[in-house]
């Protein structure tokens, strides 16, 4: 457990960058970072890449916050050897955030572990039938951010059971590139369960329906969005991972600064995973978990 702060000794100056806020997953990262910024009176600067392919923008992104005048800089990165391709002094306190990033001087990370988030997807699956099963993967870019850790911890979750990976397609996190993975997996195959990010299970409802496979095809989310607790309320998603983006967010900041502040490092952080059905539904997931409805990522907290 952990109190949150309520206040820091001073106005420290974060900067942060993630891969992209195109998604309710980051966007809520953002919203959480932001609600703690303005609760503890510090400024914050966000930059985001664009996608899971700019690694030359956040290198770029990472070295202006290294030459301005910022105190610590949080990164959810683009690649987890993003700091040995930085060649520049690394001058101030990082903490990885979400994804990993490999460093001998990251010594706090925020987040969860996604291979986790694969394996409780994969033991949902084991749990529903004692039939012989096939499960299709859509789980995002090809290694990079948690994709490939859902993909393992999934795929080594129901090795030697009765469920079968049927195939595995990758795409950035777009609907119109899930869309045509999925209308190319389902020419191909009907699987029982389609595993996919938020974004491609949101893609997947509609395509389920233009197939006519919504009653034989039922549909895994490894993480959470609005549209995927919406398609849980009405029974279109069968599962959903619930990791707490906005805890995430808000834990980041937090954290940070009470290393800022003279804490010790941290290691491993993050909150528990949530798992979520229409039998099982996290009370207080608007909370912890999604955006307001009508919330828009902002880049700047308090900036002087």
């Amino acid at each position: 457990t952990l109190t949150p702060l309520k206040s820091a000794q001073q106005i420290w100056r974060i900067c942060v960058l993630v891969p992209h806020l195109k998604d309710t997953y980051w966007t809520g990262i953002n919203y959480g970072l932001v609600q703690q910024s303005k609760q503890l009176g510090i400024e914050l600067a966000l930059f985001e890449a664009g996608g899971y392919y700019g690694l030359d923008k956040q290198l770029t992104q990472l070295d202006n916050c290294m030459k301005q005048d910022f105190d610590a800089i949080i990164i959810g990165s683009v690649s987890p050897k993003l700091l040995d391709y930085y060649s520049a002094p690394n001058t101030k306190p990082i903490t990885a955030l979400v994804n990993r990033l490999k460093h001998k001087k990251v010594n706090t990370r925020i987040g969860v572990n996604w291979y986790q988030m694969g394996v409780t997807a994969g033991n949902y699956v084991k749990q529903q039938t004692k039939q012989p099963t096939t499960i299709a993967l859509l789980t995002g870019p090809d290694k990079l951010g948690g994709s490939y850790s859902v993909e393992q911890g999934l795929i080594d979750t129901v090795e030697g059971s009765n469920v079968t990976i049927s195939a595995v397609h990758h795409a950035d996190n777009n609907r119109n590139l899930y869309r045509d993975e999925l209308e190319a997996l389902l020419d191909t195959q009907t699987p029982d369960y389609i595993l996919g990010s938020a974004v491609a299970v949101e893609a997947g409802v509609s395509i389920l329906r233009q197939y006519q496979l919504t009653d034989k095809v039922k549909l895994i989310s490894s993480y959470l969005s609005p549209a995927v607790l919406r398609g849980i309320y009405r029974g279109k998603v069968a599962f959903s991972n619930d990791d707490q983006v906005v805890l995430q967010g808000k834990l980041a900041i937090d954290i940070c600064v009470r290393e800022l502040e003279g804490a010790k490092a941290f290691g491993d952080i993050g909150p528990q995973i949530k798992s979520l059905y229409p039998e099982h539904i996290n009370k207080n997931v608007l909370k912890t978990s999604l955006p307001p409805a009508d919330y828009y990522p902002i880049y700047r907290v308090n900036e002087s």
